[in-house]
């Protein structure tokens, strides 16, 4: 049985994977070269299962971890596999030719775009996109467990990847339906600006946002 289907195989996909891992999630690697995928899968160990994209996800939790236009793509290839299914959006639609704006039109999203692609049945829900590949595989950020932002409009999906996610040792934030991923994306995107930026120094995509009190 597959709890977890990741599909991709570079560093976001490694970092979410030791997590479902350390979570005792049973995870599948899907990735357009098999011997990436398995040469991820080996790495991560733990029988992790591992295939190409033309294989059907097994996951009742399917993330897509790469970027926004293969993600579109890729769910329009699958179309009704991922019917019944928790499909997850990390991407981050930044225009990395000019690093200085986002690709989605405004008032939208790429989750909101992919989720216009999904088949009826698919729950698309937003996450992973505020945190760092780093900090996933470390599973924290300077000390502190990693809050991961959850937006979507069905609350049995929302539920599946807090559960996930909590089991994970990090803290899920459900922060409203799947609209609020414009703002997510947005205030990353800013995060991410700050990584490159010269006068942030200190900052090398370690970094981690948290809700605090």
């Amino acid at each position: 049985m597959t709890d977890i289907t990741i599909i991709g195989n570079g560093n976001m996909a490694r970092g979410i994977a030791t997590r479902a891992l350390a979570a005792g999630k049973n995870v599948e690697i899907l990735g357009q070269d098999a011997a990436k995928a398995q040469a991820l899968a080996n790495e991560l160990g733990a029988n992790v299962k591992y295939g190409t994209t033309a294989s059907a996800p097994q996951g009742s939790i399917v993330i897509l971890s790469v970027p926004f236009d293969a993600a579109k793509s890729l769910v329009t290839a699958y179309g009704d596999q991922l019917a019944g299914k928790t499909v997850v959006d990390i991407t981050n639609p930044v225009n990395f030719e000019t690093f200085d704006s986002l690709v989605v039109a405004p008032g939208s999203s790429a989750a909101e775009e992919i989720a216009a692609l999904a088949p009826a049945g698919a729950n698309v829900v937003k996450a992973f996109n505020t945190t760092f590949a780093g900090t996933l595989v470390a599973g924290e950020s300077a000390g502190q467990p990693l809050d991961v932002f959850i937006a979507g409009d069905n609350p049995d999906a929302n539920q599946a990847v807090s559960s996930f996610v909590s089991a994970a040792g990090m803290r899920p934030l459900v922060v409203g339906p799947l609209k609020r991923s414009r703002e997510l994306e947005g205030f990353q995107f800013v995060l991410m600006t700050m990584q490159a930026n010269p006068e942030f120094a200190d900052f090398n995509w370690d970094t981690g946002l948290a809700v605090t009190k």
